[in-house]
């Protein structure tokens, strides 16, 4: 990429950053779409300044032909237009090339989840995965923290230690754009984690009489970010998966929080409710978990409606 792309994007996210509290994660998808446009616009001799709406229609049209799904394509056109709006309000441009471009929209998919009894063999399966009993402790923590909170696996890796002291019955979470929400531990998920933190303290403190540097993270990690990374869990999880006999395929942190989700809902839970423990923004973003309830709302009907009965 060239220094003058390089600077807009650098500058664009840092203002993402700054003024619009965007999360972590959201500016290394739209830092990478957009250095993927810029590439793009390069090899054709083009620029984020000489850009027209035909370039970005092209480009959209490029990326369906390379096999992109609809959210992806729907996140990249988000990104661009978002920097052309900064670059015309900044003025870098003119115009905006970006206005009254139409995204392909995001696949009106219902999210992969888990039964009970998968999620069940899984919790099962944890304390038996690990080199250490250490790790197989904090592997059934992991496991059992994110199915009784429903946290995104952000959330739970970059929990900080001081979250888990005093044996709360409650989570204080930071979600995104830095939004804090508490979270109820379950009995199960309580007492591992009781354990796990005894466990985890212990080995820092023979590691600080070796002069090693204390951990501000609930699961720490040797890699520069400090604590278990996404990935690693991630991996982590498949490996779960197979000790539990399960298709690692479906398998993923994603299913787990969805998991939390539907198995409320199912239970009765009031839907605001979910909302708040997922940590949504919008109710909209939760409805899609109302699926579960087709089959029990119909023995509702049939079990309750008074025209049901007479007939």
């Amino acid at each position: 990429m060239n220094a003058e792309h390089a600077r807009w994007v650098s500058v664009f996210l840092e203002a993402m950053a700054a003024e619009l509290d965007a999360a972590r994660n959201t500016r290394l998808a739209y830092g990478r779409d957009l250095v993927d446009f810029g590439a793009w616009l390069e090899a054709r001799s083009g620029t984020f300044k000489t850009a027209d709406r035909g370039d970005i229609e092209a480009y959209l049209i490029f990326c369906d032909a390379q096999g992109l799904s609809k959210a992806t394509r729907a996140r990249r056109l988000s990104a661009i237009r978002q920097m052309f709006r900064f670059a015309f309000e900044e003025g870098w441009r003119e115009d905006n090339p970006g206005l009254r471009i139409k995204g392909p929209g995001k696949a009106a998919t219902l999210p992969k989840t888990l039964d009970l009894a998968q999620v069940e063999a899984l919790l099962a399966a944890a304390p038996s995965t690990g080199r250490t009993q250490d790790e197989a402790t904090r592997n059934r923590c992991l496991v059992e923290l994110i199915y009784a909170t429903g946290m995104r696996v952000s959330e739970l890796v970059e929990l900080p230690v001081a979250a888990a002291r005093g044996g709360p019955a409650m989570i204080l979470v930071r979600g995104k754009g830095g939004k804090e929400r508490m979270v109820p531990l379950s009995p199960p998920a309580k007492a591992v984690l009781a354990e796990w933190l005894r466990l985890r303290d212990a080995a820092e403190a023979a590691g600080l009489a070796k002069g090693a540097k204390p951990s501000k993270f609930l699961f720490p990690g040797r890699g520069a970010a400090g604590h278990l990374t996404r990935q690693q869990f991630f991996v982590l999880l498949k490996a779960i998966a197979l000790k539990a006999r399960l298709d690692p395929t479906f398998v993923t942190p994603h299913t787990l929080r969805h998991a939390f989700a539907t198995h409320l809902l199912a239970g009765g839970a009031d839907l605001r409710v979910i909302q708040t423990l997922l940590g949504h923004a919008d109710l909209s973003s939760t409805e899609i978990y109302t699926h579960v309830l087709d089959d029990h709302l119909k023995a509702l009907v049939l079990n309750h409606h008074p025209l049901a009965r007479k007939g």
